[in-house]
């Protein structure tokens, strides 16, 4: 096989899961499921937070965002791969992958500074409960979350911007069933010294820093807990948090089991299946923690489905 440089003819082959032919429909049925599963669901959080006169507060802002960029994370994936099963190939074309890559930086990153801002959101009202209207204004969120997309958006780009003046083979096969920006990297024909080392320099920015800072917030938390003197309290306080704290273990818990499994399993497709837990059951599973263990969701849900059942049956009296 050529080297060749990125052109539109140009493509890669994604092993995908299994090359199994009697896998491939129970793989299509599971996963088409989950993302309907997922649409739904984040589909579901975004329109009651934004219908709803009772979650307009920073929270709800930041979990409305959270479930817009868990959407754009598993539709960054999850649709190429049904449909390469369903047409039965493999292929994804040189720019279709590096949009893959390009999205999924962008959506995962974002999930992590959204985590970042909810903790200190958290912090905020537990810590400062008299100055939280005030510190955690309109203004303030809407530029936390704005800045967060600048700078993923910058970081993916370069990330980009550097994969374009690598070299590949024609057709050449990425263990994984999507564009992962490591998997890439391994595959590259040409010295990729630059990108990895942007890569551990993006690591701390995008996946480091925001950790410390849920951390620290947490640390904050607790602490200020310990110091109530009402038990009542204290647990009234800390059940805010508990929707949040679920979450966060459940995003950073699959990426370490994801890290983890790719230095202990040696089988590419060990590693891809280790990996779907991060990238398709997490975005799947937020709207239901929130759902759950969210007395204001679960109110602000029963009054968008009451609603809309006395519209359709005005609606069906009328006729």
């Amino acid at each position: 096989m050529h080297a060749v440089n990125h052109t539109g003819l140009s493509q890669f082959l994604l092993l995908g899961l299994s090359e199994d032919p009697k896998v491939q429909p129970i793989l299509f049925g599971l996963f088409l499921s989950m993302y309907l599963v997922t649409v739904l669901g984040n589909m579901l959080i975004i329109l009651v937070t934004a219908w709803d006169t009772h979650l307009h507060t920073p929270m709800y802002f930041f979990l409305c965002n959270l479930s817009f960029v868990d959407l754009g994370f598993i539709s960054t994936t999850v649709p190429k791969m049904l449909m390469n099963i369903q047409k039965q190939n493999k292929d994804i074309s040189y720019v279709e992958c590096l949009t893959q890559v390009y999205f999924f930086i962008i959506f995962s990153g974002m999930d992590n500074f959204l985590l970042t801002v909810m903790a200190y959101d958290r912090f905020v009202a537990i810590c400062h409960p008299l100055k939280y209207i005030h510190i955690m204004n309109t203004q303030l969120c809407g530029l936390l979350v704005l800045i967060s997309w600048l700078i993923i958006t910058c970081v993916s780009l370069i990330h980009i911007l550097l994969m374009t003046q690598l070299n590949f083979s024609t057709s050449t096969k990425i263990s994984h069933f999507f564009c992962e920006l490591g998997q890439v990297l391994k595959v590259a024909n040409s010295e990729t010294l630059i990108n990895n080392i942007f890569l551990y320099v993006a690591i701390v920015l995008v996946v480091l820093f925001p950790v410390c800072g849920i951390l620290f917030s947490y640390f904050q938390i607790l602490s200020s807990l310990m110091r109530m003197s009402s038990t009542v309290n204290r647990y009234k306080a800390f059940s805010t948090c508990l929707s949040h704290l679920c979450v966060v273990s459940l995003f950073y818990g699959t990426g370490l089991g994801v890290y983890f499994s790719s230095e202990v399993i040696h089988s590419s497709q060990g590693k891809s299946v280790a990996s779907v837990m991060y990238t398709v059951v997490t975005p799947m599973l937020n709207p239901f923690i929130y759902c759950l263990r969210n007395k204001d969701v679960k109110g602000a849900l029963g009054r968008l489905f009451s609603r809309a059942g006395s519209f359709f049956v005005k609606h069906s009296l009328e006729k």
